[in-house]
């Protein structure tokens, strides 16, 4: 199996932990310099200033104290500060240098005091004075409000980035204790999610290769396991629909296989003269029986076929079930009157109005009766009632005959079952028309219900929609 998934988030982490290495090191190095600048800046002007309006400087500049004396005196602060101090006069001579030993004289070629104005600090050379970059600060000497001389502060650029760098490997120890931290994602998604994920695919492999069987165990309760209990679930209504759609196949080969194994050995015996010409008229009356069967049969596939798609449109109206149930029943006089079997008919009111497709519930009762009349035994009665409850219509068909054993209630829904296969076929039943009666009811959102007991008797019970008149 493929790692894409695991490979990609584990790039993504390893480009976070780089991104994060580099902003640390640009631009916190960036704000560590900018604001150790602010602090040395003003921290020198401070001290510059002082200087300037010290009274050994002033009294300097009034010729008092000796240039020996500012030596000594800038070189301890100098030495302090870890710094650079200058006495310089207007034009640019420096007349005291903490980093010469000695008092002197040196010129700054190109010192221009108009362009310190406005600016107490600068970065660079200082008018191309050092080899190197340095932060100074300069403060004037004043006295009587002229300006007499400078004081100037220089401090190595290289000094400041040191300390920035310092405070840097700070960061840098920060950065790592959060990037080990930041292992539980990486940790997290792979025992969450990727896990998971992997035995989704493991199933998902399973059941293309046709495995529906196969059980995957997801140990957490959240969105991932439940994708994979509903996956599993589906992969065992698949395989349950498999089985059968295998077991429908089935039956319907064995029910269209023996009609047209009959009529076909039927139709050879009579042309090849095995059957005589006076017995003919028997066996095509058999042959014809078989072909009424195969038509009911294919009829009944026709139709669960239609509310298998969902395509089915119900024609809904108002009418009497009262009246429904004497005329279906009425078409069943003629078997009845063969058994000895009569109808008795419990009405709770002479009209009862109901909401359905006619036509629909028609061929409900009729699978109805004629199962009662299939399984009734001899000289016994059929109940048929119809009783009003709130707003539903109860309609119930209840035989005295041998009724359905316990083991297979819940099966006489399914297609193609008998209770008894032997005798289905001597019935000329083809085990759907309970099926569509189911079909049929809950098209119409009602439920049908079934209460038997062997050798005592079967009632069907279903619900329709009561209409006031």
């Amino acid at each position: 199996m493929k790692r894409h998934l695991w490979l990609k988030y584990l790039a993504a982490y390893l480009l976070f932990c780089v991104l994060s290495f580099v902003t640390v090191s640009t631009f916190t190095l960036l704000l560590f310099r900018n604001r150790q600048i602010k602090i040395d800046t003003e921290n020198m002007y401070e001290e510059a200033t002082r200087l300037a309006s010290s009274p050994l400087v002033k009294s300097y500049t009034k010729g008092g104290d000796t240039l020996a004396s500012i030596q000594e005196y800038f070189s301890f602060i100098a030495n302090y500060e870890n710094s650079t101090l200058w006495l310089m006069d207007m034009n640019g001579n420096i007349v005291c240098n903490t980093s010469q030993n000695e008092a002197s004289s040196t010129r700054i070629d190109g010192f221009d005091p108009t362009k310190l104005l406005g600016n107490y600090y600068q970065e660079g050379t200082f008018f191309d004075f050092f080899p190197f970059d340095v932060l100074s600060v300069v403060a004037p000497i004043s006295t009587d409000y002229d300006t007499i001389g400078y004081v100037a502060i220089h401090y190595s650029m290289s000094k400041i980035d040191a300390e920035s760098y310092s405070l840097l490997n700070v960061s840098y120890v920060s950065l790592a204790a959060v990037l080990l931290l930041s292992l539980i994602l990486p940790l997290s998604f792979y025992w969450l999610v990727y896990r998971p994920i992997r035995k989704l695919l493991r199933v998902a492999d399973e059941y293309a290769a046709g495995n529906f069987n196969y059980v995957e165990k997801f140990h957490f309760h959240d969105e991932i396991s439940y994708i994979g209990a509903s996956l599993q679930y589906m992969a065992g209504e698949i395989n349950q629909s498999g089985e059968s759609q295998r077991k429908f196949i089935s039956n319907i080969s064995h029910d269209l296989r023996s009609p047209l194994t009959s009529i076909k050995g039927y139709v050879e015996a009579i042309l090849d003269g095995t059957i005589p010409p006076e017995m003919q008229e028997k066996y095509l009356k058999i042959v014809l029986d078989e072909t009424s069967r195969l038509n009911k049969l294919t009829q009944g596939l026709l139709t669960l076929n239609n509310f298998d798609d969902k395509g089915t449109l119900l024609e809904i109206t108002t009418f009497d079930i009262n009246e429904v149930i004497k005329k279906t029943a009425a078409t069943f006089q003629g078997l009845c009157d063969q058994k000895g079997l009569t109808f008795s008919l419990t009405f709770e009111e002479p009209v009862q109005n109901v909401r359905g497709d006619m036509g629909k519930i028609q061929q409900v009762l009729y699978n109805l009766i004629d199962n009662a009349i299939k399984f009734s035994f001899p000289d016994s009665q059929i109940y048929i009632e119809t009783l009003r409850k709130h707003e539903k219509v109860f309609v119930s068909v209840k035989d005295t005959g041998e009724g359905i054993p316990k083991d297979s209630i819940k099966k006489i829904w399914k297609r193609f079952y008998k209770t008894d296969p032997s005798r289905g076929k001597d019935k000329k039943g083809t085990g759907l028309g309970l099926s569509i009666t189911k079909e049929i009811i809950q098209a119409h959102g009602e439920n049908i219900n079934v209460v038997s007991t062997e050798n005592v008797g079967t009632e069907f019970t279903f619900t329709l929609p009561a209409v006031d008149e």
